[in-house]
């Protein structure tokens, strides 16, 4: 990518942390003293997916398939190596460990302070977060990380196959629910919104940009320029988020605490999976940090949806999706940071089999 010359971060993305706990602040507070606001942004809704949410999730994946280089699509066959840790952490690890420190946490260690009935709607509202494996925001954390636009992409897109064949059943598995409805028109909108679109807008623009202005414009001057949308996109998708669920973060304070422990301890569980396999692997950083991410971070569209059609707006299990999302984006810029100072101890080139 282009932007793996440049000198240091910028102002926002140095202080980025700061700027998400501010907020999330504001989303909260937006949601408590101003319903009227979240109240409005809900009706643009299609399939539980949230237009307002959905366009500025697009505001930040463009940049980044802007800078898709398709010929790394191609090729990325050729390099299996990440795609083999991405499929396996996601499918055949992540679920399990989900399910395990749920239990482990909310039914066992926890068990005296919750309700053996509420424990297990957690449990089910995490087992949906573990499941699901990100779509949209590991562009921003693949983004963040400088890492292979082209190769996240495919990445990505095999997930978003898999999740179509395995979600549902891993789910029962887990759950021993009998019913579990995947509700495919959101996952399909999801796709479309998050990656059909902005992949081709970012072609295009590719394509027609440096036809017209060239090339060294397009990565100096373009790139450079709607680079900032990533993170004031970001930025604007939490405080919407946050003001839709503000109500409920303030009326469950300890549950909350108590839910986001084991999502914490899977978070950099997983995370330390992938990233370790692929150090050993010898995979470069580009292709390394975002299997890492994709992992790690979560579907928390299609979790809250499903927990919600399944359990019930109020349930323990959407509360529990819920606070996924709360704990996650804090915590995917601290393994960002750790990816990126950790940059050393993987390969400078990609190597043919990676």
């Amino acid at each position: 990518m282009s932007n793996e010359s440049g000198k240091g971060i910028g102002f926002f993305e140095r202080y980025l942390t700061f700027w998400v706990i501010i907020c999330i602040i504001i989303g909260v507070a937006i949601g408590q003293f101003l319903p009227v606001i979240p109240e409005t942004l809900s009706r643009f809704e299609y399939a539980q997916v949230s237009i307002p949410v959905a366009i500025l999730i697009w505001l930040m994946i463009y940049p980044m398939m802007t800078q898709v280089d398709f010929s790394s699509i191609v090729n990325a066959g050729k390099k299996p190596k990440g795609l083999v840790i991405t499929i396996i952490v996601n499918w055949l690890i992540k679920p399990f460990t989900m399910f395990f420190f749920a239990w482990l946490f909310l039914k066992v260690i926890f068990g005296g302070i919750l309700p053996a009935d509420l424990a297990t709607e957690y449990i089910a509202g995490a087992v949906l977060l573990g499941a699901a494996p990100c779509t949209a925001m590991v562009f921003v954390w693949s983004y963040l990380t400088k890492g292979d636009a082209g190769y996240t992409l495919v990445q990505v897109a095999i997930n978003n196959l898999i999740l179509l064949v395995l979600y549902a059943p891993i789910v029962m598995l887990l759950l021993r629910v009998g019913n579990v409805s995947v509700p495919f028109d959101t996952v399909i909108l999801s796709i479309v919104l998050y990656v059909l679109i902005p992949l081709i807008a970012g072609y295009l623009s590719r394509v027609l940009i440096i036809k017209k202005k060239g090339k060294e414009w397009f990565e100096n001057v373009y790139l450079k320029t709607i680079g900032k949308f990533t993170i004031v996109g970001l930025l604007l998708t939490l405080i919407i988020l946050f003001s839709f669920q503000g109500d409920v973060i303030m009326s469950n304070p300890l549950h909350i605490v108590l839910i986001a422990i084991p999502l914490t301890i899977q978070t950099f569980f997983i995370f330390a999976i992938a990233y370790f396999w692929a150090k050993y692997w010898r995979v470069n950083h580009s292709v390394a940090a975002p299997a890492a991410m994709i992992g790690t971070s979560n579907f928390f569209e299609l979790a809250v949806a499903v927990a919600i059609g399944l359990f019930g707006l109020h349930s323990g299990a959407a509360l529990a999706t819920v606070v996924g999302i709360l704990v996650e984006v804090p915590l995917m810029l601290f393994l960002v940071r750790i990816a990126n100072n950790t940059r050393h101890w993987f390969p400078a080139h990609s190597a043919t089999n990676q």
